[in-house]
């Protein structure tokens, strides 16, 4: 089985852009720069850069704590999966599409910054339940619609640190 996750070190592009769904979920969208150098093959001495750019998004109140939390300019460390959107464009009417990081956890990099950590009040959850779903759990709970495996409910009451 492939595993889809992806860590990334970069720079915030553009300030956290929060907004709900009809259902009220939250959701946070940011663009990430990530730099690679290496010294030059071609000029002893010299270096050379490449850049490449990644869209994240956040989902629920995890998104929420992250526009609050993450500005543009911010040197983060961002984990999560690769995820590809499809669809119509309307002017041409072509299919489009794009991968973004779907991120699951976000912090500062420390090797650039001092971060000042504030832990949030539990309301409901901040875990599984208010994320985004990524599997029909089916009528038992379990990932396999019914087929008897029990899926790993986690304990949110207990504190991650």
């Amino acid at each position: 089985m492939a595993d889809n996750t992806v860590t990334l070190v970069g720079n915030v592009t553009r300030d956290p852009e929060l907004r709900f769904t009809n259902s009220g979920m939250a959701i946070c969208a940011f663009g990430l720069a990530v730099n690679r150098r290496w010294p030059s093959r071609s000029t002893p001495g010299e270096w050379e850069e490449k850049v490449s750019f990644f869209d994240v998004v956040a989902w629920g109140q995890f998104g929420e704590n992250v526009a609050e939390s993450v500005g543009k300019g911010n040197r983060v460390i961002v984990c999560g999966r690769l995820d590809q959107q499809t669809w119509e464009d309307k002017d041409t009417g072509k299919n489009r599409s794009k991968i973004e990081v779907v991120a699951e956890s976000i912090g500062p990099d420390l090797k650039w910054a001092t971060a000042v950590v504030t832990r949030n009040e539990r309301s409901g959850g901040g875990g599984f339940a208010d994320r985004e779903p990524d599997f029909d759990p089916g009528p038992s709970g379990s990932r396999g619609g019914g087929r008897g495996r029990a899926a790993a409910q986690p304990d949110y009451d207990e504190e991650p640190f």
